[in-house]
């Protein structure tokens, strides 16, 4: 059936614009499970703060560019002088956020996902632990029905920061949660609802 993408119900957050919607459609609430995978969204949504996701979802490839597709095992191999010459480049880089706070979360979160591998923990089975391994699915009617964190963002952003990754608060943790499809947070008459 060929209908226009005005007719589809969808969750209203992603508006009208196409790039939005492709993200909503594809990618938001589908569950995740590959760590790097994981670990590139963490930091993402770690970029978002203060800003909207879209911002951030328009700049991907930049910071895909910019920190070596976001792979944790090669930026925790950028240390002392060679991180600080790093992070200074970046401050010029107009493809990203450029706040030096939020450039340096990406190296302290690839420093965090380390501790916790060597500490002899799948980073993929660590996070899902949280929500039991598999996804918790919500019912929400309508966007208030939608919390912007939960006991289990809760526990996961505490224990992120104790393995040393900031930008990593509850709310952040919530985010991310509903986007790999921890939490399925799509409106019960959502047409994509049913994406696992």
């Amino acid at each position: 059936m060929d209908r226009s993408k005005s007719q589809i119900n969808r969750c209203p957050w992603c508006g009208d614009a196409e790039d939005y919607q492709e993200y909503h459609d594809k990618v938001w609430g589908r569950p995740v499970y590959e760590s790097h995978d994981l670990f590139a969204k963490l930091c993402l949504d770690g970029q978002q703060a203060g800003l909207s996701w879209i911002t951030i979802l328009r700049k991907q490839a930049g910071y895909e560019a910019a920190f070596h597709d976001l792979n944790p095992e090669v930026l925790s191999c950028i240390k002392g002088d060679e991180r600080n010459r790093f992070i200074e480049a970046q401050m010029s880089n107009k493809d990203i956020v450029r706040n030096r706070l939020k450039i340096e979360s990406i190296f302290r979160n690839a420093d965090g996902f380390m501790k916790i591998e060597e500490g002899g923990e799948n980073f993929s089975d660590f996070l899902w632990a949280f929500v039991g391994g598999s996804p918790k699915v919500n019912y929400p009617k309508t966007m208030a029905d939608i919390p912007t964190s939960s006991a289990e963002s809760e526990a996961m952003s505490k224990a992120l920061k104790k393995a040393g990754f900031n930008f990593v608060g509850p709310t952040i943790v919530y985010a991310f949660m509903q986007a790999v499809g921890m939490v399925n947070d799509h409106l019960v008459d959502c047409e994509f609802r049913e994406v696992n």
